[in-house]
C-alpha cells in the first residue's frame, strides 16, 4: 500500500470518526445519565458542573460536525481545534455522568489525530484567522453586553427584576447552565429576548469559524524578480498560444524545485487555476506538477490546469487528476493557405470587395504610439457596449495600454483613414506560429470586414515566414460526440447544442471553420469530481475578473 493511499485512508477514517464522535456527543447531551453513575457523582460534584458537562458535550458535538469535512482538507487550524475539543469532550462526558464509553471514543480519535499530526499541513488565510479570532472575542463581549443590558433594562418581562450584577450572572448562566438558572420569561418579548441571545451568539460563532477555516487568499505577492524569471522561462520554453498570456499581470507564479519550469496560475476561492501546461523542459514536467499539487494542498486549494494540450493527459491522470475535453483550438496552416480554387472563392470575394471599397489593413509595430492607442480605445469601448459585456481575463488579454503598446497591431482602415476594426498579435515564442488576442470592431461596419482582416493577416504572416496562425479555442467544439466520450462530456455536448441562442458556440465554431483550420483538442485537468464545482467557480471568477454577472450576460 502506497503512502499516499495510507494517508487518504487515514484522513477519511479520521473525518468519519470525528463525525461519529460529534453525533455521539449530541445524543449524549440530550439523554439522561445512568442512575448508578449519576448517584455516585452527586456525592462529589454539584448539579451546575454536571449540567455544564451536558452543555459542553452538545457544543463540542456541533463544532466537531463542522470540523470533520475540514480535516479532509488537511486544515491545520481544524486539526488544532479538533484536538482541543476532544480534550473538552473527554472531560465533559466524565463530569456529566461518568460516561467513559464516550470518553474512550473521543480518546481513540485524539490519539489517531496526534499520530497523524504531520498530515495536517493546509494553511488557512492568516488575515482571516486574525479576523476570526477578533470576531470570536468580539462576539463573546458583545453577547455579554447585549444580554446584561437587556436583562437590566427589561423590567417586568421576567419573573424577577435584575440588578446589574444579577444581569451579568444571568447572561453567563444562559451559556453555562442547563436550565438558564431558572429564568422565567413573563411576556412574549421576554421569551424573544432570551432566544435572541442564542441566535446572536450562534451567528457570530459560525462566522468566526468560517473565517478561521478559509483557504489562503493570495494578495498580490508576485515580485518583479519573479515576473522577470517567469518571462525568461516563457521566452525559452513557451510553445503554445497561451504562453504570452502567462505573463499578464493577473497571474501568479509557481516555480518548480529545479527552478527551470513555471506554472502561471490564478487563485480564486478554493481553486488555483493554471493557464495551460507547465512551461519548461519536458524532463521537468512530472516533478513540476507534483510540486504544484503539494503547494496547493498546503494552501487548501484545488489545483487545475485550463486549456492543456493532449500531450501530457496520461501524465496528469497517472498523478491522480481527471481530464475533461472543453473544446478545440483552430490552427490555420499558412503554408497551405490559399485563396485560389473553389475552396477560396468566398474568401477571395470578401477580399476583393473590401479592397474596391477603399478599405485596407495596416500593421503597426511596437512600441505603439499613444495616438493610435486612443483610436483603438474608441473602437474597443464601442465593441464592449455593443456586446453588453466586460473585459475578460486569464486566457485572454484585455485593453490595457501598457500591454497593447508592446504588441503588433493589425487595423482595418476606411478610405477616410478611420479605424473600424483591429486585432493585436502575440508571438508563441518557440513555435513558428502567430495568434491574435483582442478582436474588436465598431458597431456599424461593412459586411465582410472581419473576413477581410483575417485573410489579410493570413497573407501577411505567410509572407513573413510563419507556419501557422492560431485562431484560439472554440468552446465545447468536438466535445461528447463519440461513443467513447465520458458522461460529463456528453452533458457538455448537450449544452453546446441547446445554449446556442444565448452564447452562439456553434456560430463561432462555424466562422473559424470556414478558414479550413486544423482542429486540436484542449482539456480542463482537475483533481476530482468533488472538486470540479469549486474549480469551475474559480475559473469563471478568473476569466471574468470577479464580475460574475457580466460574465453570464448573453453575448458577453
Amino acid at each position: 500500500m502506497t503512502n499516499d493511499l495510507k494517508t487518504r485512508i487515514g484522513l477519511w477514517s479520521a473525518a468519519l470518526l470525528t463525525g461519529l464522535v460529534a453525533v455521539v456527543n449530541l445524543l449524549s447531551a440530550v439523554t439522561p445519565n445512568l442512575y448508578g453513575r449519576n448517584f455516585l457523582l452527586k456525592e462529589f460534584l454539584p448539579f451546575e458542573i454536571r449540567a455544564g458537562g451536558h452543555i459542553f458535550a452538545a457544543l463540542t458535538g456541533f463544532v466537531l460536525l463542522t470540523l470533520a469535512t475540514n480535516l479532509l482538507r488537511r486544515k491545520r487550524v481544524a486539526w488544532l481545534l479538533t484536538i482541543g475539543l476532544l480534550v473538552i469532550s473527554i472531560v465533559s462526558h466524565l463530569l456529566k455522568g461518568l460516561d467513559y464509553e464516550e470518553s474512550l471514543l473521543s480518546g481513540l480519535l485524539l490519539v489517531q489525530l496526534i499520530i497523524m499530526r504531520h498530515v495536517f499541513t493546509a494553511q488557512s488565510d492568516r488575515p482571516s484567522i486574525a479576523k476570526g479570532v477578533r470576531v470570536l472575542i468580539g462576539a463573546l463581549l458583545f453577547t455579554l453586553a447585549y444580554g446584561t443590558i437587556g436583562f437590566y433594562l427589561l423590567d417586568n418581562k421576567f419573573s424577577v427584576n435584575f440588578s446589574l450584577r444579577d444581569a451579568i450572572l444571568q447572561t453567563l448562566a444562559m451559556f453555562f447552565t442547563e436550565d438558564n438558572a431558572g429564568l422565567q420569561p413573563r411576556t412574549r418579548f421576554g421569551e424573544f429576548f432570551a432566544n435572541s441571545i442564542y441566535i446572536i451568539a450562534a451567528s457570530t460563532f459560525i462566522y468566526a469559524l468560517i473565517m478561521l477555516l478559509r483557504p489562503v487568499f493570495l494578495r498580490d505577492s508576485t515580485t518583479l524578480n519573479q515576473r522577470q524569471k517567469a518571462r525568461e522561462i516563457v521566452k525559452n520554453y513557451g510553445c503554445s498560444s497561451l504562453a504570452a498570456f502567462a505573463l499578464l499581470s493577473d497571474k501568479s507564479y509557481f516555480f518548480s524545485p529545479s527552478h527551470q519550469s513555471v506554472i502561471a496560475y490564478v487563485p480564486k476561492g478554493r481553486g488555483a487555476i493554471a493557464l495551460g501546461d507547465p512551461i519548461g523542459p519536458i524532463a521537468d514536467r512530472r516533478e513540476t506538477i507534483i510540486a504544484f499539487q503539494q503547494f496547493c494542498q498546503r494552501n487548501d486549494w484545488y489545483p487545475a490546469f485550463y486549456q492543456t494540450l493532449p500531450d501530457d493527459i496520461d501524465l496528469y491522470m497517472s498523478l491522480g487528476f481527471q481530464a475533461l475535453k472543453i473544446g478545440e483550438e483552430a490552427i490555420v496552416d499558412l503554408k497551405s493557405f490559399t485563396l485560389q480554387g473553389k475552396a477560396g472563392k468566398n474568401l477571395r470575394s470578401a477580399l476583393n470587395r473590401m479592397t474596391k471599397l477603399g478599405y485596407e489593413v495596416r500593421f503597426y509595430q511596437p512600441p505603439i504610439a499613444d495616438d493610435l492607442l486612443r483610436q483603438l480605445k474608441i473602437v474597443s469601448d464601442e465593441w464592449l457596449q455593443m456586446v453588453q459585456g466586460s473585459e475578460k481575463h486569464f486566457s485572454l488579454g484585455w485593453f490595457d495600454e501598457a500591454y497593447l503598446k508592446e504588441c503588433e497591431i493589425a487595423v482595418v482602415q476606411s478610405s477616410h483613414g478611420e479605424i473600424i476594426a483591429f486585432a493585436n498579435i502575440v508571438s508563441e515564442y518557440q513555435l513558428n506560429e502567430i495568434t491574435n488576442d483582442l478582436m474588436r470592431h465598431r458597431k456599424s461596419i461593412e459586411n465582410g470586414t472581419m473576413d477581410f482582416l483575417f485573410i489579410s493577416m493570413f497573407q501577411h504572416y505567410k509572407e513573413q515566414g510563419y507556419d501557422s496562425f492560431n485562431l484560439g479555442l472554440s468552446a465545447l467544439a468536438g466535445v461528447g460526440e463519440t461513443q467513447q466520450s465520458r458522461r460529463l462530456e456528453k452533458t457538455l455536448h448537450y449544452l453546446y447544442q441547446h445554449l446556442e441562442r444565448f452564447y452562439n458556440f456553434q456560430g463561432l465554431h462555424a466562422y473559424k471553420d470556414k478558414f479550413h483550420p486544423i482542429w486540436q483538442s484542449r482539456y480542463l485537468v482537475y483533481p476530482s469530481l468533488a472538486a470540479l464545482p469549486d474549480v469551475i467557480v474559480a475559473l469563471i471568477r478568473a476569466d471574468s475578473g470577479d464580475r460574475l454577472l457580466d460574465y453570464f450576460k448573453p453575448g458577453a
